[in-house]
């Protein structure tokens, strides 16, 4: 499968390229890669976790590297990846750590903290995860075994650690959910190479994860609990075990597995995401990254671009599970809001954190989010299409092509012609190698009431229901053309942040609650959320009135300018200048330093 992604995202991919991918790592003398040389290794008995940017670029590299043939990068990632495989020792190990603070080494005991950190805190086995999906990508994009099989003699190393006694969960901070995200890199290594060995790591990594008090994964996802309610409910790190979970369940075609990551996906889905799409947290915690509790608002929420990665690949494994459209959405939502909105066109600079209301922070060169977005942005063009059987599938709609392997059509290329996310109109184009009859699966946007699909201009039988695939199954010709249409209307989503107060006398005999609910309203368009800057150009937050007639007279689509990528919204309020709202992703300039609201207060009722 080849894909060319257009458009924003397209733009975007081909920033990431050009920039950190290109510059951040460019050869063993690399700042992240000189954290693996011998005499480094042998005297770093720091509790660091920078050696996961090796993993992360060599992952991403190799992706960009695939879909482009960018020959410089290329020669980057072979020279990067053969240095690694230089330096790794003779048991497999591939760290950055001193021996006596490697993860073959038992943990002294500690008493149980509010973090979970072990008591010699170290990022090691969380660094060779990185590694083994990095070494996996690598050796795709270059067509060479030897890093498939550096990647499995980690993981020989590990499953040795763990049957001399060591407990993975004593090896990561989070009650050990930084190390037992081993279960998804070791299932990665099973489907590439089929073999048995490294599903039963990822099993043997789970029986103890579920043994631990305070992590007891599955057990406390089959018990129905709220994702801030496991272990220390870090986001990153839960949805990447929620990867391994799924892929886990893929392996074994485990019913009740399935039924509990789907659960854990509606918790998340109903209580901890951003309107853009992003895991939030931060609020009423010690941590700035884990969880809110469930039905916990605010607009100054924090969004880790770490958990946008593993919140994308965690739906990517569901939809490759499932075939469900939402999951779908979820990535194409996430995409154009949350990730687009933490990265700088200049292809360099990240933000560590976004907030709906906040303002823009770029981060420093270290910071692990950085690589992770990278990251995430190079997931996005291996999801836009899928092909199962006989069925294809287009989930991300954008401008851009795909050329498909197909059992009957041969090489299937479809083409996106449209102005989304900005318009709701799509023409795709069909062109088969040979003719031949298969079924197209289109997905239409939950948010798309009043959707219409025609083939050849004429409209296709059945219902068109929004938040599902359309299936079309018919004999296809080369030059067959699918419109769709997906109406793009301003629509308001209110939330609500509640304040209780308690008070009690001093015998405790008598205690009063006072509620105070306090009342927002956020703003999309199709696919894409809208945001202010500064109101007056120097208010953090605003009380409106929205007007009592209807929406249309007060909630404008203004017209695009020639230097735009799309319209923005004029919010007509009557009782002052309108208030303009423009794309997430893109209020007040992508600039270090820009204010963002996304929320908006009203009136207590």
């Amino acid at each position: 499968m080849k894909v060319t992604l257009g458009g924003l995202l397209g733009d975007a991919l081909d920033a990431n390229r050009r920039g950190r991918l290109s510059h951040f790592i460019t050869g063993p003398d690399s700042p992240a890669i000189a954290l693996f040389a011998p005499a480094h290794r042998a005297q770093n008995t720091e509790g660091d976790w920078y050696g996961e940017h090796a993993g992360k670029w060599l992952s991403a590299a190799a992706r960009a590297y695939g879909r482009s043939g960018d020959a410089q990068l290329g020669a980057h990632l072979r020279e990067v990846a053969d240095y690694l495989l230089s330096v790794q020792e003779d048991d497999g190990y591939l760290g950055t750590y001193a021996p006596e603070r490697r993860f073959t080494q038992p943990q002294p005991p500690k008493p149980p903290s509010w973090d979970g950190a072990p008591a010699l805190r170290t990022w090691d086995m969380w660094v060779h995860a990185y590694l083994i999906l990095g070494f996996i990508e690598t050796a795709r994009a270059l067509d060479d075994v030897r890093y498939t099989q550096a990647a499995a003699r980690i993981a020989d190393l590990c499953a040795h650690a763990l049957a001399d006694g060591i407990d993975i969960t004593t090896l990561g901070n989070h009650h050990g959910m930084s190390a037992t995200v081993l279960m998804d890199a070791a299932l990665e290594l099973h489907e590439e190479t089929g073999e048995p060995r490294f599903l039963a790591l990822a099993q043997q990594v789970l029986a103890q994860a579920n043994a631990h008090p305070a992590l007891r994964l599955l057990p406390a996802i089959e018990a129905g609990a709220d994702a801030s309610e496991i272990a220390t409910g870090k986001a990153y790190q839960l949805l990447w075990n929620l990867v391994g979970l799924v892929k886990l369940c893929r392996s074994t075609g485990d019913a009740a597995l399935r039924r509990a990551v789907e659960a854990m996906w509606e918790n998340i889905h109903q209580y901890h995401l951003t309107l853009g799409g992003g895991p939030w947290g931060g609020v009423a915690h010690r941590s700035r990254e884990v969880f809110n509790a469930r039905g916990t608002f605010s607009p100054l929420a924090y969004v880790e671009t770490c958990s946008l990665l593993s919140w994308i690949q965690f739906n990517r494994e569901l939809l490759r599970l499932t075939g469900e459209a939402r999951y779908a959405e979820e990535i194409e939502r996430t995409a154009y809001n949350d990730l687009l909105g933490a990265f700088a066109p200049d292809g360099e600079d990240w933000c560590y954190y976004s907030f709906p209301n906040g303002r823009r922070v770029h981060t420093t060169y270290w910071r692990c989010c950085k690589s992770s977005g990278a990251m995430a942005l190079e997931e996005l063009p291996s999801l836009a299409y899928a092909v199962q059987g006989d069925v294809v599938r287009v989930q991300i709609y954008g401008p851009g092509d795909a050329s498909l392997a197909h059992p009957a059509a041969g090489t299937l290329v479809l083409r996106q012609h449209t102005g989304y996310p900005f318009e709701g109109d799509i023409s795709l184009e069909v062109q088969p190698e040979r003719e031949a009859t298969f079924e197209l699966r289109l997905r239409i946007p939950s948010w798309a009431e009043g959707a219409t699909v025609a083939i050849n201009g004429e409209a296709v039988r059945g219902p068109v229901v929004p938040g599902t695939f359309v299936s079309v199954r018919r004999h296809w010709r080369a030059g067959d053309q699918v419109q769709l249409l997906f109406p793009l209307r301003p629509a308001l989503h209110r939330q609500v942040l509640r304040n209780v107060q308690e008070s009690r006398a001093p015998d405790g005999s008598d205690v009063r609650q006072q509620v105070l609910d306090l009342h927002y309203v956020g703003l999309t368009r199709g696919p894409l959320v809208y945001a202010t800057e500064l109101v007056d150009g120097f208010k953090t937050e605003e009380t409106i009135r929205l007007p009592d007639g209807p929406q249309d007279d007060w909630l404008q689509v203004l017209p695009v300018a020639d230097d735009s990528d799309g319209p923005g919204i004029a919010l007509q309020l009557g009782y002052r200048p309108p208030l303009l709202f423009w794309p997430y992703y893109r209020t007040g300039g992508r600039v270090d330093g820009a204010w963002r609201l996304t929320w908006l207060s009203l009136p207590p009722a």
